[in-house]
């Protein structure tokens, strides 16, 4: 059987809790405030932790990014593409007349806002200097041309030519190569084509023989006489063995080519009365012309054409030689002549600005003379502006000038609203400026008629023109043209249009991939819209003309553009 336990009960008295002392009211006063302070504590600790949150959630957010396509209707128009600017009127012709020596003024004959034409006396100024310096310039341009001319003589000397025509009865032996020396003697010609005849007469004859007078002349070696003339009457004082006094009558005549040198001959002349006159004895033929060719020039012989006897023409030549330095000779003395000249010209334009005359018709724009004062150089004295027409500078961007020609008529506007009327002079296609929007402006030169005077120098003007236009064209956005490459690489103007199947025109093109989140470039197939290639035509600052591509009415893509929602 189970052990039972008996257990008594004990009770165990508890003791009473001590009596809590009483508080004073200052500890009351403390307690309350820091209680107070407490609860402010967590008020803020727990708008911070609220106001983190939302300090989260902001800096953590993400956009919600939605592109749209613009599109635009290909619309039947007309299109103009329009130049306009504005450019500063200047005279056409306009001359300062500036002095490059000292002077005194002498007369002054103008005045600023004159008129005057072209010649017209404009002063008069005193400069010894100026004077000088022509005269200086001009002697050196003189001593430059007489050394020129020595070097051309002594070119054309490198070539010896036959004076007259005759034959070569001696020559100097030569051998190519060898250097001939100036002053050489080349050959002894002769005119051996008539020949003379010195023959002494009585002055008892003294006035029955004249110059141009017949003669017979006689050679007994031949057995034959020839007609010939008197050439010459030397009144000379020959005195014969006998004691008589002669003078001598020079008779000419032709050579049948049978005579020659020295040969024994006498005369016969008639006398008024028609008796025969006979000379105090005979004498011997000569030739007409004798003369020994020398060299006027050296180098080195190249050719010769010597041959003893040889009958030659006027102007033969006879032998040539060479140089290595005449023709650098030549070229350094022109280089030196035209320095001179162009010296000579500068020195002769400054005395003329000191007894100037006008070198144009226009105004007096400013005159600084007075007489009696002295001018130093480098002074501008006088200018002189023709402003009866004006020129005016515009500019025509690439996509334009093809259409401007020379004639085309432009007006133009100054400030006032006057307007004007200006002609197209000028195009300058070799000067090409980059503007900032990528086109080329090429200078365009206009005049403008002025006859009124109302245009001055200085005026700004603006211009617009119509370059050219197309009417019941097709025009579409100027930036629904896109320039895209094929799959072959090529590039080419297509325009996206919107259709329901794809168009039989549309070609494939390179369309690059676009990151997630990133606005794509060109519309998709997806989307509707297929690239069909066009010809562009005529544009302004908006539009542009397809003239081949597009029927008209197609709903084209123009751009994306992209609105955010904030999350």
């Amino acid at each position: 059987m189970a052990e039972m336990t008996e257990q008594k009960a004990t009770s165990v008295e508890t003791p009473a809790p001590p009596e809590t002392p009483k508080k004073s009211s200052g500890q009351k006063k403390r307690n309350r405030k820091k209680a107070r302070n407490t609860i402010i504590t967590l008020v803020v600790l727990a708008a911070l932790a609220v106001g983190g949150v939302f300090l989260y959630r902001f800096l953590t957010k993400k956009d919600a990014v939605e592109s749209q396509i613009q599109i635009a209707v290909a619309q039947i128009s007309s299109i103009q593409s329009t130049v306009q600017g504005s450019g500063n009127a200047k005279a056409k012709e306009s001359a300062a007349i500036t002095l490059t020596q000292g002077g005194t003024v002498q007369e002054v004959y103008v005045t600023a806002g004159d008129t005057v034409t072209a010649g017209q006396p404009l002063y008069t100024i005193r400069s010894q200097d100026a004077e000088d310096e022509v005269t200086a310039a001009q002697e050196k341009v003189d001593n430059l041309q007489k050394d020129m001319n020595d070097l051309v003589k002594k070119a054309n000397n490198l070539t010896v030519r036959a004076p007259f025509a005759g034959k070569l009865v001696e020559i100097s032996e030569f051998q190519v190569g060898d250097d001939v020396a100036d002053g050489a003697a080349v050959a002894t010609l002769v005119n051996d084509k008539k020949l003379k005849l010195s023959l002494y007469f009585s002055y008892a004859y003294e006035n029955d023989i004249a110059v141009g007078q017949s003669v017979s002349v006689s050679i007994p070696a031949v057995m034959d006489s020839f007609n010939g003339t008197v050439e010459k009457i030397n009144k000379v004082s020959y005195i014969s063995p006998e004691g008589s006094v002669y003078f001598e009558v020079v008779i000419a005549f032709d050579n049948p080519s049978t005579l020659t040198q020295g040969m024994t001959a006498t005369a016969t002349l008639a006398a008024a009365d028609g008796s025969a006159i006979y000379p105090y004895a005979n004498g011997e033929t000569e030739y007409y012309e004798t003369r020994k060719i020398v060299t006027e020039s050296e180098g080195p012989l190249l050719t010769d054409n010597l041959l003893r006897y040889a009958n030659v023409n006027a102007g033969d030549v006879l032998l040539v030689m060479g140089s290595d330095t005449i023709d650098s000779d030549m070229r350094a003395k022109q280089k030196e002549i035209d320095d001179a000249m162009e010296k000579l010209t500068e020195a002769q334009k400054a005395l003329s600005n000191f007894n100037a005359t006008a070198p144009i018709d226009g105004m007096v724009t400013t005159c600084t003379l007075t007489e009696g004062a002295e001018v130093k150089s480098g002074e501008t004295v006088i200018t002189i502006s023709n402003t009866t027409t004006m020129v005016v500078e515009i500019t025509v961007d690439d996509r334009n000038i093809s259409f401007v020609s020379p004639g085309m008529a432009v007006e133009l506007t100054d400030y006032n609203g006057n307007s004007f009327m200006g002609t197209v002079t000028s195009i300058n296609m070799s000067v090409g400026e980059n503007s900032s929007n990528g086109m080329t402006s090429y200078p365009v030169t206009l005049e403008v008629d002025n006859f009124g005077g109302t245009l001055l120098a200085g005026m700004w003007l603006d211009y617009s023109f119509v370059a050219s236009q197309s009417d019941d064209c097709i025009v579409v956005p100027m930036q629904s043209v896109k320039y895209v490459s094929d799959t072959d690489g090529n590039t080419s103007s297509v325009v996206f249009i919107h259709a329901d199947a794809r168009p039989d025109n549309a070609v494939e093109i390179d369309i690059p991939a676009t990151e997630p989140g990133q606005t794509p470039t060109y519309p998709s197939e997806e989307e509707g819209y297929y690239p069909v290639p066009v010809v562009t035509g005529l544009s302004d600052n908006y539009n542009v003309e397809i003239k081949e591509g597009l029927q008209g009415d197609e709903e084209v893509f123009v751009n994306y553009y992209v609105e955010q929602a904030w999350g």
